[in-house]
């Protein structure tokens, strides 16, 4: 597993993971909100909700009227997923960066390897 230091500059990392993290949350949000009402008084889902809530606020110009209201939070984590995989290494000029080239996912990835060989 190479670091990904050498390989990006440390300004791609650290956007890569802030966006990651972010992206994550959304996911995360959508598949605890299978499982509980937003308005839960559950110390996660307060947090995913709170911290969630202004992103969904600035996408809904763009979030389809028809999608089911627990479902919007994947839609914008989409978003990220789409600008993190195409959009970051176009503009970086790399033709293809491929799965698990992304720098947060690729340390959690060493890390359950490492653990779990």
């Amino acid at each position: 597993m190479e670091n990904p230091l050498a390989v990006f500059p440390i300004w791609v990392v650290v956007i890569d993971y802030v966006l990651g993290m972010v992206m994550w949350t959304l996911v995360a949000r959508t598949a605890m909100n299978f499982f509980l009402p937003e308005d839960s008084s559950f110390f996660f889902m307060r947090f995913f909700v709170r911290a969630t809530n202004p992103l969904l606020k600035l996408f809904k110009p763009i979030t389809p009227s028809f999608l089911l209201e627990p479902l919007i939070p994947l839609y914008v984590a989409w978003f990220f997923f789409m600008f993190r995989f195409y959009l970051m290494p176009w503009l970086l000029g790399y033709s293809v960066m491929g799965m698990l080239s992304f720098p947060l996912e690729s340390e959690i990835a060493a890390l359950i390897y490492y653990y779990f060989r």
